[in-house]
């Protein structure tokens, strides 16, 4: 089919209105004389790293390789994405189920149960008069911690819209004892799997080094690659560079590919190994998460049963 039939085709199948959207609008750049890869630069909702691969079928005259290795690279990103989510679905539903059931209980069995102990308050154990004072903060005092949580999660997103700031909170989470090493593993996978594609359709190394960083997502991680792309640029190899901010396993990979001639292949090779360390690593989290949430929550009904408990001895004890 013609370039121009297929764009028509993709406009009319896109699925949702601002993809539509867009490839109508790629469509009528190239009736008006635009190239392919300039017409889809045109468009906000597609990025440089996709300008750059169709650019370099272009100019090879290999436009359908390109296409295909960019709906290779999305629909791996897209089923690594939709593995986290499902793996980590099930811990989310579990804290927020429980969370809801340790509110219910102090905002409506507690003061129910003070209640019944007839302002006797004074005269109950520690752990009791701990339950009450935060079924009261619960109940009575939501109108004061609601415009709180509001007012700090408004300021933490404007400490964080300052690059600086952003970029030390990301490299905090690059420390963290597991997740740190997750999100790292998982960044340097999306930024070799990019640099692959962009290597294999003929882009130049230094501008798919600057490309393939925008899609890393981690403002430290970037700084580093940054810095990679600067010393290749005045000559250094390409592995010998990006040692310091990928994982060891990478730099080694990546020499062997850059000596053989094959970093692109191998930059794939390395995505592969990586997404499948995130996935047996966020396998181990999850295991790990699942009896943490049970024992957390069975401690904090624990501990309101045991206060209930202490205050009915207390007040039987006061009777007797």
């Amino acid at each position: 089919l013609s370039l121009d039939r297929s764009l028509d085709f993709a406009a009319a199948n896109a699925g949702r209105d601002a993809l539509a959207g867009a490839w109508r609008g790629v469509l009528r750049a190239v009736r008006g004389g635009a190239s392919f890869s300039d017409a889809v630069q045109r468009q906000p909702i597609f990025s440089a790293f996709t300008a750059a691969v169709l650019r370099a079928g272009e100019e090879g005259g290999s436009m359908d390789e390109a296409l295909a290795r960019l709906a290779g690279h999305h629909e791996r990103s897209s089923e690594l994405a939709a593995k986290i989510r499902s793996a980590l679905l099930y811990p989310m539903l579990m804290g927020i189920v429980a969370g809801a059931g340790v509110i219910v209980l102090l905002s409506v069995a507690v003061p129910r149960f003070v209640a019944m102990l007839g302002g006797v308050e004074s005269a109950l154990p520690f752990t009791t008069r701990v339950l009450v004072a935060a079924s009261g903060a619960v109940t009575g005092g939501w109108w004061v911690w609601a415009p709180l949580a509001v007012l700090a999660w408004l300021g933490w997103r404007g400490w964080l819209a300052q690059a600086g700031n952003r970029r030390r909170w990301h490299d905090l989470r690059l420390r963290l004892p597991v997740s740190g090493a997750l999100e790292g593993d998982l960044a340097a996978a999306r930024y070799c799997r990019a640099l692959g594609v962009l290597l294999r359709g003929g882009v130049p190394v230094l501008s798919a080094l600057r490309l393939a960083r925008a899609v890393v997502g981690n403002d430290a991680l970037g700084a580093r690659l940054d810095e990679a792309t600067a010393a290749v640029a005045r000559g250094d190899r390409v592995a010998e560079s990006l040692r310091g901010a990928l994982p060891p396993l990478a730099g080694q990979l990546l020499a062997a590919g850059e000596e053989s001639g094959r970093l692109d292949e191998m930059c794939g090779r390395v995505a592969d190994t990586l997404e499948g360390d995130v996935q047996r690593g966020l396998e181990t989290l999850v295991r790990l998460l699942e009896p943490a949430l049970i024992v957390v929550f069975g401690g904090v009904v624990g501990f309101i049963a045991l206060a209930m408990l202490q205050a009915m001895y207390s007040v039987n004890a006061g009777l007797g």
